[in-house]
């Protein structure tokens, strides 16, 4: 499973997901820095990578077209430091990650996550 790192996240969680033994890779190694939302969800999708975002139209995107791919790792944290939450997120990853590649959006907030599996009602 490759993590697809967006802009709205500092390419230092490649870093930290590395560290953990997370295949990933940002955005902007890939496209241009304004790509539209739906652009990186296309590419995603293609290449089968989960998406992790701290953007709140991904999953609105996943629930407006009924979409099963891709997958998506949203952030919702005051935070967005791997060093604040990156535990988290990882823990919560390993947990989720068969489902994750069947096709599912996990959120992560401090002290919880949830696992949704796609597609997602509108």
């Amino acid at each position: 499973m490759r993590l697809l790192v967006d802009m709205n996240l500092s390419p230092r969680w490649c870093v930290f997901l590395a560290g953990a033994g997370f295949d990933a890779i940002h955005w902007s190694a890939l496209g241009c820095a304004d790509a539209s939302d739906t652009e990186i969800m296309a590419f995603a999708a293609e290449h089968e990578d989960v998406v992790l975002t701290n953007d709140l139209d991904f999953s609105a995107i996943l629930a407006a077209t009924q979409g099963g791919k891709p997958s998506g790792v949203q952030i919702r944290a005051d935070s967005l430091s791997p060093d604040t939450i990156g535990q988290q997120v990882v823990n919560a990853l390993r947990q989720g990650e068969s489902d994750l590649k069947a096709g599912a959006l996990l959120t992560v907030e401090p002290g919880r996550s949830r696992l949704r599996i796609l597609p997602l009602s509108p």
